[in-house]
């Protein structure tokens, strides 16, 4: 019985610690008393990043297509070889069309005619330094010139192909140009006989004939005039007078010997002195008339011999008096034969206008005129050219060739591939907001799904970021563009994560939650600091750098300390 008592006591004192009365309930379920919800200042480096998601891809997809025909004519172009994916470097041959070769260059100016010879253009300069490039040497001048002409014949020949030459239709052309010319020179030349035989004109071209021969011969007297110094007549008087003079001289020469004898006869034998010495002797009456006679010669010799000077100085100068009336009459007579030869031009050039076959002539001129201008023109262009679909030019070399749009045997109408450069980029978008902390060359982190992460910049933001064929982001978001700095240990196609960083702090600072901040009235930023349980106190901050949910704060703060976050 003591047992029995014992466990049911002990069963109703169980019974009883279990069970509570409705106010023990409701006290028991009341929440506990407010406290405040704090969190510790901390000191670190606050790094500010834009998170986006994107694609790995090569860059700079750019759609290529061919600018006209290849081949140089209109027919049907379909591709005889289509482009094969991969890398493509300058002067490569990216498809034929065909079987004329479709060839990668690189510039900037695309490929929007036949370059044809005599072409000029920054096109035809782009083209020269292609080639220049490719090691043939073409010259800078910018135009389609011989010598650029011969490059391309070098560069398609070292590829395998021949330059493109005048098609038949075009050589038919020139055949028929250059027949024209000639036909209508045959018709001038047919007019203006028919207008030399007529009989008003035929007795004016006699009279020019011999005008124009009267001319000839005057002018011949009078190159032979002016080379001469003086005529046959005037050289025998003059060599008469040279005759005389020498005379002269020589009847002087004899006169003074012989009076130099006179008055130095030779020494005579010593007489009379027996001490030898000579005596004095006196001039005879006849030595003396004899010196008087002889001195008379001389004289006369002397005058004779003046007078010869004289006559021969005389003949000279009538002969250079005549040389000159002769040849002012021989000038004359040409100056008289040159108008003679005017006035018959004149008067055959007034009986051929007024000829009736003066109009055929003309007529005929100026078909001739006409027809060598078109031949002109036409060879300006004619030769070896390059069609405008048997270039593309791309602005970097080499690229890769991404995606075929053709296969062969279809026709070349639009799109025949895709090619992008070498190097890696990321194409994603942000929201509108977070474009504005953007700028072009910040620092970006890609992290692929492997863990690995890779360093990269920011290339562009909104439009030139969007990839050709791409569709437009939805909600207002602008498109990002992402270069990896490296492409080691990166594949095409890929998801990746990227975050760009917008903003930094140099060194570690302190840093509170952004709700921590609470704006006043008058604009200034404070935090409430918990000093004591529930207790607190306002402290004047400044803020800075925002990112993660955090913001830098300078002020009267200490690392540490608890600010509230929200209130009780």
């Amino acid at each position: 019985m003591l047992t029995g008592v014992v466990l049911v006591a002990g069963a109703g004192w169980a019974v009883s610690t279990r069970l509570r009365s409705p106010a023990d309930e409701a006290a028991r379920r009341a929440a506990p008393a407010a406290s405040l919800v704090t969190a510790a200042v901390e000191r670190r480096r606050l790094v500010s990043t834009v998170v986006l998601s994107g694609t790995l891809e090569y860059g700079s997809p750019l759609p290529i297509g061919l600018a006209g025909v290849v081949g140089g004519t209109a027919e049907l172009q379909r591709a005889t070889r289509a482009p094969h994916q991969g890398k493509l470097r300058e002067g490569a041959v990216l498809m034929e069309v065909n079987g004329r070769p479709v060839f990668a260059l690189r510039g900037r100016v695309p490929m929007h005619r036949t370059i044809a010879p005599g072409g000029r253009g920054d096109d035809v300069e782009q083209l020269q330094r292609a080639l220049r490039r490719l090691g043939y040497s073409a010259p800078s001048t910018g135009v389609f010139d011989r010598a650029t002409i011969a490059a391309v014949t070098k560069f398609y020949a070292k590829k395998g192909y021949q330059a493109q030459q005048p098609t038949l239709t075009d050589r038919q052309t020139y055949d028929t140009l250059r027949k024209s010319v000639q036909t209508a020179e045959e018709t001038l030349a047919t007019e203006k006989r028919t207008l030399d035989q007529g009989r008003d004109v035929l007795p004016l071209k006699v009279r020019l004939t011999n005008a124009k021969a009267d001319l000839a011969a005057a002018r011949a007297a009078l190159k032979e005039a002016e080379s001469r110094r003086l005529t046959p007549a005037d050289e025998a008087e003059l060599a008469a007078a040279d005759t005389a003079v020498r005379a002269a001289e020589e009847r002087l020469l004899e006169a003074e010997q012989a009076l130099d004898a006179a008055r130095n006869p030779p020494a005579q034998a010593p007489t009379g002195d027996p001490t030898g010495t000579p005596a004095p002797s006196a001039p005879t009456p006849e030595a003396t008339a004899g010196t008087r006679l002889l001195e008379l010669r001389v004289d006369n010799a002397r005058a004779g011999l003046s007078a010869a000077r004289q006559a021969r100085d005389l003949a000279l100068e009538e002969a250079g008096e005549a040389r000159k009336s002769r040849l002012e009459e021989l000038r004359k007579a040409v100056r008289t034969a040159k108008e003679a030869v005017v006035t018959a031009q004149q008067a055959l050039r007034q009986a051929r206008r007024l000829s009736p076959t003066r109009l055929k002539v003309a007529g005929a001129g100026k078909d001739v005129a006409a027809a060598k201008g078109l031949l002109a023109e036409y060879a300006r262009t004619y030769g070896v050219s390059v069609p405008p679909g048997e270039i593309v030019f791309l602005p970097k070399l080499p690229a890769r060739v991404q995606k075929v749009s053709v296969k062969p045997g279809q026709r070349v109408e639009d799109e025949v591939a895709t090619v992008t450069s070498s190097s890696f980029m990321v194409t994603g978008s942000v929201e509108a907001a977070e474009s504005e902390l953007l700028r072009t060359g910040m620092d970006a982190t890609i992290e692929l799904d492997t863990g690995r992460s890779h360093p990269a910049t920011l290339t562009a933001i909104g439009d030139k970021a969007r990839m050709p064929g791409a569709e437009q982001p939805a909600d207002g978001a602008q498109p990002v563009l992402l270069t990896p700095s490296s492409a080691k240990g990166l594949r095409a196609g890929v998801a990746v994560t990227a975050r760009v960083t917008v903003g930094a702090t140099e060194e570690p600072v302190l840093v509170v939650p952004v709700t921590a901040v609470i704006t006043s009235a008058d604009g200034r930023a404070r935090v409430r600091v918990e000093y004591a349980t529930d207790k607190t106190k306002d402290v004047e901050v400044r803020t800075g750098l925002t990112a993660d949910g955090n913001v830098e704060v300078t002020g009267a703060l200490k690392e540490g300390e608890r600010v509230v976050v929200s209130g009780a």
